[in-house]
């Protein structure tokens, strides 16, 4: 599994800390979410946020 860039952990870490109620540990939910909250216009970025959210929700 390759490493995530720095921009996805950071946009991650900062949606779950503004928008906690909004994210689970569903990955096509997160996708809508991010659509949603965030201008990201990039269909793969949008998938690699949701992904590493989805990862965070799922540990915790």
């Amino acid at each position: 599994m390759p490493i995530k860039p720095a921009y996805v952990k950071r946009i991650s870490r900062e949606l779950i800390e503004r928008y906690p109620e909004r994210f689970s540990d569903d990955f096509d939910e997160n996708k809508e979410a991010v659509t949603l909250v965030t201008n990201v216009e990039s269909k793969r970025v949008r998938n690699r946020i949701a992904g590493y959210v989805t990862r965070k929700n799922r540990k915790n």
